[in-house]
C-alpha cells in the first residue's frame, strides 16, 4: 500500500499502473465509510497476491488530486475508488461497497490468478526486435501499406523514439515534416514530434549546462539545453519544470520556443480522445452506477494551469 501525494502521483500512481493495475482509495479521516472500506481493500490486496496494488489518497491532505478526480468523474462523496491501468483512470466505484462486488470489480482489470510476472511486458525489453509480432514490425506494416495514415506514422515516430532510435524517427518523420512546420494550420500532435526529435537530436553538454545555470538563472540557452535532455530521456515533467522557469522570466524568449516546447509535452502526454463510434460499443466508463465522460489527467491538468499561470 502507498499513500500518494503530488510529490509521488506521477511515479506510484500513474507510472506503476504501466506495471501493474493501481486501485486508488479516496479516503478521509471523518469519513466512516472509509474506515471500514479500508481494512477490506487491504485485505484484497493480500488475497490477490501483487495481481494489483494499492494505494490511498488523503483528501484533506491532498485536496487538488482529489478534487480534479472528483470533478472528472462527477463524484461528491468518499470513498471514492479509482482503477489506474496504463497510465489512466479507467473505472471505479463510489461508497463502502460489500467484498463480493469489490472482487467483481477486481476481476475486472486485473490479471487472471496464476498469471505471473514472466507474462508481463518489461520496459527495458521494450526494444524492438526483428520478428513479426514486434509492435514496430506492426506499425512499418501499417505505413508502408498505408503512407496517409498519420495515426500510424505518429505512432511509429513515438515508438522510434522511445526505442532510441532517433535517426530511423527522423526517416519516418520527413514525409510529414511539412504539416508540423505549417505556421498557420499545423498538425499538433505531429509538431509535438518535431520537438522531441529536435531534443532527441541535440545531444547537450548537461554538466556545462548545470553549471552555467547554477551561476546564472537568467542563462536561457542553458536552461533550454537541460530541458532537452530531459525531453530526449522522456522525464517530461522535469524538462517542463525547466521550461516553465524560462517563461515565467521571459516568455518572448527564443521566439516562445520554451512555450512551444512545453505544449508540444503536453500534447504528447495527452491521450487522444476516443472516437465516438468506439466509445459507443464499447460503452462508457461506469462510476456508481452512471455513465460518465473519460477523465482528464491530473498532472496535465496541474501542468497546463502552470503554463496559464506564467502566461497570463
Amino acid at each position: 500500500m502507498t499513500d500518494i501525494t503530488l510529490q509521488n502521483f506521477e511515479t506510484e500512481l500513474l507510472a506503476a499502473s504501466m506495471q501493474q493495475p493501481v486501485l486508488l482509495d479516496i479516503w478521509a479521516p471523518w469519513c466512516g465509510p472509509c474506515k471500514s472500506l479500508g481494512p477490506v481493500l487491504e485485505k484484497l490486496e493480500v488475497a490477490y497476491a501483487g495481481r494489483f496494488k494499492l494505494a490511498k489518497l488523503n483528501s484533506d491532505e491532498q485536496q487538488e488530486i482529489a478534487s480534479q478526480l472528483s470533478q472528472a468523474f462527477g463524484v461528491r462523496s468518499i470513498p471514492f475508488c479509482v482503477m489506474f491501468v496504463g497510465g489512466q483512470p479507467v473505472d471505479g466505484f463510489v461508497g463502502a461497497i460489500p467484498e463480493g462486488q469489490i472482487r467483481e470489480f477486481l476481476d475486472k482489470h486485473v490479471p487472471p490468478a496464476g498469471e505471473d510476472d514472466e507474462a508481463l511486458p518489461d520496459p527495458a525489453e521494450d526494444a524492438p526486435v526483428a520478428d513479426d509480432g514486434s509492435l514496430l514490425d506492426r506499425l512499418m506494416a501499417a505505413v508502408e501499406t498505408n503512407p496517409n495514415d498519420e495515426t500510424a506514422r505518429f505512432d511509429l515516430v513515438r515508438a522510434l523514439l522511445e526505442a532510441d532510435q532517433v535517426g530511423a524517427a527522423r526517416e519516418v518523420f520527413m514525409p510529414v515534416a511539412a504539416k508540423a512546420a505549417d505556421t498557420i494550420t499545423p498538425h499538433a500532435r505531429f509538431a509535438a514530434l518535431a520537438h522531441w526529435l529536435a531534443a532527441a537530436e541535440s545531444r547537450p553538454d548537461v554538466a556545462a549546462a548545470q553549471a552555467a545555470v547554477a551561476t546564472n538563472k537568467r542563462d536561457f540557452d542553458a536552461r533550454f539545453a537541460l530541458a532537452q535532455s530531459h525531453f530526449a530521456a522522456r522525464r517530461f515533467t522535469e524538462a517542463m519544470d525547466e521550461l516553465l522557469e524560462i517563461i515565467m522570466r521571459d516568455k518572448a524568449w527564443n521566439g516562445e520556443l520554451a512555450r512551444k516546447s512545453y505544449v508540444a509535452i503536453l500534447e504528447l502526454l495527452t491521450k487522444p480522445a476516443p472516437k465516438a463510434q468506439a466509445a459507443e460499443a464499447k460503452g462508457t466508463l461506469e462510476i456508481a452506477g452512471k455513465a460518465a465522460v473519460a477523465p482528464a489527467d491530473p498532472l496535465i491538468d496541474q501542468y497546463r494551469r502552470k503554463l496559464s499561470m506564467a502566461l497570463f
